[in-house]
């Protein structure tokens, strides 16, 4: 689980990255003292779990994580009780007061395992299922495969564009290729999943399918050749 700190006192930070670094599967992705660095973190970087302090300058961890549209799971760490109400509001993950004692982290930590775990077996489609359920604007959205026409991947987030509507999702295009039936749908570029009963055509380096076409990346050709049996 990648983890990212985000708290102004050096000593605080510290603490945590000693703590997190004697627990095995958790990989610290960066230390942030403040909102602007943890903001870049996470759009550079996949982030599964969030450390997040309460009071810092500028922009307090509440109003950051308010921002933020698709939170990872997050972890409030702060000296001030006063501020527990208004975390478990936001449907963080738990609540430390400092000093942090492992004991009770490690008692968090298997919390948010936990709910990674729920999130992501309620995701996983079985080979049998016609749908899945997707992680978007806080909530797990159903979301039929067959109304999948294009999967678009960004930068820290995917456009899922179905028959209706286009569905923004905190998710990079691996895991998302890892949800899908292989059997049902292809990754043509490292920006790109299509469905395969949509492909109408390979025309260069171009696939057309029945709602636009994308190109195929250079690393993926074979994969196409196989599918059409020009091998």
């Amino acid at each position: 689980m990648n983890y990212l700190i985000v708290d102004d006192e050096p000593q605080a930070r510290k603490l945590l990255q000693v703590y997190m670094h004697s627990l095995p599967h958790f990989q610290l992705v960066k230390l942030c003292e403040n909102a602007l660095e943890a903001y870049e973190a996470l759009h550079l970087n996949r982030v599964d779990l969030l450390f997040l302090d309460i009071k810092m300058p500028l922009v307090s961890g509440i109003d950051f994580l308010r921002s933020l549209k698709e939170p990872p799971l997050v972890i409030l760490t702060t000296a001030y009780p006063k501020y527990a109400l208004e975390g478990f509001e936001l449907e963080v993950v738990d609540y430390l007061l400092k000093p942090i004692a492992l004991p009770r982290l490690v008692q968090a930590l298997e919390k948010a395992q936990r709910r990674k775990q729920q999130t992501e077996s309620t995701a996983r489609p079985s080979p049998n299922r016609t749908h899945l359920f997707l992680k978007a604007d806080h909530k797990l959205v159903k979301v039929d495969l067959a109304d999948i026409r294009l999967i678009e991947g960004m930068q820290n987030y995917v456009k899922v564009h179905l028959t209706d509507k286009i569905l923004l999702a905190a998710y990079t295009m691996k895991m998302l290729e890892e949800l899908l039936p292989a059997s049902e749908f292809l990754r043509v570029h490292r920006s790109f999943i299509v469905p395969i009963a949509a492909i109408t055509a390979v025309h260069g380096n171009l696939i057309e399918t029945a709602y636009r076409d994308v190109p195929i990346g250079m690393s993926y050709r074979e994969t196409i050749r196989k599918l059409t049996g020009n091998e």
